[in-house]
């Protein structure tokens, strides 16, 4: 039997020292290294006797595609890709309190009363504590099979028997622990470990898994980052507990798009889906306010308008302050060096605040365009045209380019009663799904970034903007 060795392993990133230390060199946290026995227990040779050829076939068969399983909440099936797929691992990580545990109990009772046998297993919560929530969303009827544990070997028992339960519920993986490890729960060796077992019985069984996950200060994942890889989806479950919104993100899925995501409200009943995104963010909105655009953004294959605010004022120090909320700090700094560079608007003794509206945080390089005129606004002190939606992507040459989907973001826009839109040019060519739709707006087109200040009844010309 070979001898089982110890290890000192990183619990933020995985890493292996020879010896443990205070920090990290990999990562760069401190009191993370944690000694471990050496979790296989098995001698690290992987002998070729005994194993079954690995049978081969070719890509031209035929799928089998089972059907998906809708929880009955319209925005959690979206985000998943249009429902839950059998067989798939999908992990749910959020900041303490969100409503990970309230969204999901919502969505087991939900499968539960539509036949589907759910099991909801909490190594955080007893039975009673589980009770008390579900009779405060009025889901205390609902057929959903509870269970506190912890042991996954005592869990695996149980989900791998003969008719057992369709979907599972793991909240939270970090409180799972195997016995043959003698590192604790929440350790890299275990996490991995319990993952694992989960997955491969979810594979094996047809069980669809849900995993809840730990995150740590930075907003990642607790554990190894092999958790993210091993599993078929990755969500996350965003916003601010002061705020009632929520925003469920999908930043991995391998059966359907990533970035989609779902807005739900948290109410004293639990958590109401939010149809309309769109009117949440731009609610309140005001057309003749200087300083704000709105923006029409692609948030997965969901097209979504949100307001952009700027606010531009002389600063009283050496160096002004640029202060970002819902966007790239480094992508703004780029704007505003185009802006100084190609049309002469001098910011350099100005305070810049921008911020996205609503908690959501945007991306894509199509709202430069945007951002560029919600400064430019703010600035002038002008407001933009009443009605007006705007996007698109901006050179360091002043140029702006095309974007993908404007035909869906121009549909939005005039669904939601918009009546003008700023845009890159839309041609035949350019990027896919940038070609001009039918549409009812006022389609002006802005192939320089210096055209945009003809909005304003400006004229761009180096140093007249400086101390506009």
């Amino acid at each position: 039997m070979a001898r089982v060795t110890t290890q000192f392993v990183c619990q933020s990133c995985a890493t292996v020292h020879r010896k443990w230390s205070g920090k990290c060199d990999t990562c760069g946290e401190w009191n993370t290294i944690v000694e471990e026995s050496d979790d296989t227990n098995v001698p690290r040779g992987v002998s070729k006797a005994g194993g079954k050829p690995v049978a081969f076939t070719s890509l031209d068969g035929a799928p089998e595609e089972s059907p998906r399983r809708l929880t009955g909440l319209a925005e959690f099936d979206q985000v998943c890709g249009g429902g839950l797929v059998p067989g798939s691992a999908l992990l749910v990580g959020g900041d303490p309190g969100i409503g990970k545990s309230t969204l999901l109990l919502q969505a087991a009772a939900l499968l539960a009363r539509a036949g589907v046998t759910v099991a909801y297993i909490s190594g955080e919560e007893a039975i009673d504590q589980i009770r008390l929530r579900a009779a405060r969303l009025g889901l205390a009827d609902t057929p959903v099979d509870l269970a506190s544990a912890t042991n996954i070997r005592d869990i695996l028992a149980a989900l791998d028997a003969p008719n057992s339960a369709e979907i599972a519920i793991i909240d939270s993986i970090q409180t799972m622990y195997a016995e043959n490890l003698d590192s604790a729960p929440g350790t890299v060796a275990q996490v991995r470990t319990c993952a694992q077992e989960l997955i491969r019985v979810a594979k094996r069984r047809g069980v669809t898994m849900i995993l809840v996950g730990h995150v740590t200060k930075e907003g990642a994942i607790a554990g190894p980052r092999v958790l993210e890889h091993m599993v078929d989806a990755v969500l996350y479950f965003e916003g601010e507990r002061e705020n009632q919104f929520r925003l469920l993100r999908a930043v991995k899925n391998r059966f359907g798009a990533t970035n989609e995501i779902g807005v739900f409200e948290m109410t004293d009943t639990g958590l109401t889906e939010v149809e309309n995104p769109s009117e949440l963010f731009i609610a309140g909105h005001r057309d003749a306010t200087s300083g704000s655009a709105v923006f029409a953004g692609i948030e997965g294959t969901r097209p979504l308008l949100v307001e952009i605010q700027a606010l531009v004022a002389p600063t009283p120090l050496g160096t002004p302050r640029r202060a970002v909320v819902g966007w790239d700090s480094s992508r703004l700094a780029m704007i505003i060096a185009v802006l100084q560079t190609r049309c002469g608007m001098n910011l350099g003794a100005h305070d810049v605040y921008l911020n996205v509206a609503g908690g959501l945080r945007v991306g894509e390089p199509a709202a430069d365009l945007a951002v560029a005129a919600a400064l430019v606004s703010a600035h002038l002190e002008q407001p933009l045209p009443p009605r007006t939606v705007v996007f698109g992507e901006i050179g360091l040459g002043g140029e702006v380019r095309s974007v993908g989907q404007a035909d869906a973001r121009l549909r939005e826009a005039e669904k939601l009663g918009f009546e003008r839109a700023l845009t890159p040019p839309l041609g035949t060519g350019g990027k896919s799904g940038s070609s001009r739709a039918p549409t009812r707006l006022d389609v002006s087109e802005i192939a320089r970034l210096r055209d945009l200040f003809n909005r304003f009844n400006v004229a761009p010309q180096r140093g007249n903007l400086a101390t506009a």
